[in-house]
């Protein structure tokens, strides 16, 4: 893995840890405004390592031919 994908690796890991830690978790995650911010957030921060890992591994693909 290159050195770019791991520094964004690093930054969508911290920002899921912080969402974590953000969400009040005594009330309801998907029904209070408050916490509804911080689980788009971390879903934007999932797709965000899915597409990583899948640009990682296209630039695998391409150095091979």
């Amino acid at each position: 893995m290159q050195k770019f994908y791991k520094v964004f690796l690093v930054v969508f890991i911290v920002f899921i840890a912080i969402n974590l830690y953000a969400i009040n978790w005594q009330s309801d995650i998907l029904a209070d405004e408050e916490n509804l911010k911080f689980v788009f957030s971390i879903a934007c921060a999932v797709i965000g390592l899915i597409l990583l890992f899948v640009m990682n591994t296209w630039s695998k693909i391409g150095k091979k031919k």
